[in-house]
């Protein structure tokens, strides 16, 4: 007898055409080809200018007939850095943006091609922030060459964009038509990177991983897709980090480009949890880096939604979850699930202290500051956490890291 498919029905959110491998930078120039004929460059500070890959880069674009203009985004894009942008540059003929870069590169390139044609200022459009006016399009076609292994922005819809200071927020300009025509990922590039950054950006798309796969909103395929990643996590991360063998340094590279990568493929299909609900605040209210602010917390997330999980709801399948990572990270097979969760929590507490990212009271952050954070932390990251936190749990979390 055949047996009814028994799968819950998931919908898969458009995703861009994916480049991946060692040396797929020089496929940059024919990408950016295949969709137009002339580029708006949307890159870093400097960390990409300043390597070999830029001028072949600008040498191949010429070589084809493509006529390009740069602009670099120093340190995570703000709304008036968008608009700026788009004012500057609108009317100069572009067909097509390419963001090279970490996170805010790629964010910033993102929505500055989403609003290069219709010209209207991002705050039209920012979720709780203005007066969130449905996105009309049209969308430039949008290359994205990541240069760090962290955000996944490369396969997201969304673009992140804040201000810092008292009346600081995180927020997001979203939308489908948003999403990159395709991602050249070369681990490669991830060369460049300095192990705090390595670090920070890596526990960023590891917590991604994690928190997708326990997330309300996961689904099978995001499951195969999420342990995929978080496999390789757990092998590329160290040696890709601590650098001293370059054949293990470059294996590890690639492993965490690839992890980075999925981790952006299924956070834009399931939505994160309480650290990222987290990290928006931080990152808003006080100098705290996004990678920083998902290292320092995910451990004690994990900690505080597993006691929370056994207490609240014991047949979550966010335990069963856990405790399989748990064993993944220790490299054995699964066996008692209390000693798998609390292996869990262990490995991610000495990952910490192992790459010696700073707490959450280094960037002035404090015990007085701690109730703003928490009431600003709800925002969609949160609605999927496994288990709604109370206020005292998600203010725990935050004063366990001070």
């Amino acid at each position: 007898m055949i047996l009814p498919f028994s799968t819950p029905p998931f919908a898969i959110a458009r995703l861009p055409r994916i480049v991946f491998g060692e040396g797929k930078v020089a496929s940059v120039a024919g990408e950016i080809a295949a969709v137009g004929r002339r580029v708006l460059l949307v890159t870093g500070a400097r960390s990409f200018r300043a390597t070999p890959h830029w001028d072949r880069l600008l040498n191949d674009l010429k070589a084809r007939g493509i006529g390009w203009e740069a602009v670099a985004v120093a340190g995570e894009p703000s709304p008036s850095d968008v608009d700026g942008m788009v004012a500057e540059h609108k009317g100069g003929g572009f067909d097509v943006v390419a963001g090279i870069g970490g996170g805010s590169a790629l964010d910033a390139a993102k929505a500055v091609a989403g609003l290069l044609l219709p010209g209207n200022s991002v705050l039209d459009h920012l979720e709780g922030v203005g007066p969130e006016r449905p996105y009309l399009g049209p969308s430039l076609p949008f290359v994205a060459v990541p240069t760090t292994a962290g955000t996944g922005s490369e396969a997201t819809k969304n673009a992140v964009l804040s201000t810092r200071g008292e009346a600081g927020y995180k927020k997001s300009f979203r939308d489908e038509r948003l999403v990159a025509r395709v991602a050249v990922v070369d681990p490669a590039l991830l060369a460049s990177c300095p192990p705090a950054l390595l670090a920070a950006d890596g526990m960023d798309a590891f917590t991604q991983l994690l928190e997708s796969f326990v997330s309300t909103g996961a689904n099978p395929l995001t499951d195969a897709l999420a342990w995929s990643g978080m496999e390789a996590f757990r092998d590329g991360l160290f040696p890709a980090w601590d650098g001293t063998d370059e054949t293990a340094a470059a294996a590890g590279r690639g492993r965490m480009a690839y992890a980075s990568l999925l981790s952006g493929i299924v956070l834009a299909q399931t939505g994160l949890g309480s650290v990222h609900g987290l990290a928006s605040p931080l990152g808003a209210f006080f100098p705290v880096p996004h990678g920083v602010a998902c290292g320092a917390l995910v451990a004690e997330a994990a900690d505080i939604n597993i006691r929370a999980l056994k207490a609240r709801s014991p047949d979550s399948p966010a335990l069963d979850k856990y405790a399989r990572v748990g064993a993944l990270l220790a490299g054995r097979p699964p066996g008692d699930r209390d000693d798998a969760l609390f292996t869990l929590v262990e490995v991610l507490r000495r990952w910490v202290r192992d790459l010696g990212l700073p707490r959450l009271g280094a960037y002035g952050l404090g015990t007085g500051d701690v109730a703003r954070v928490v009431a600003h932390s709800r925002g969609s990251s949160m609605k999927t956490n496994p288990i709604v936190l109370t206020d005292a749990e998600i203010t725990e979390l935050v004063t366990r890291r001070l």
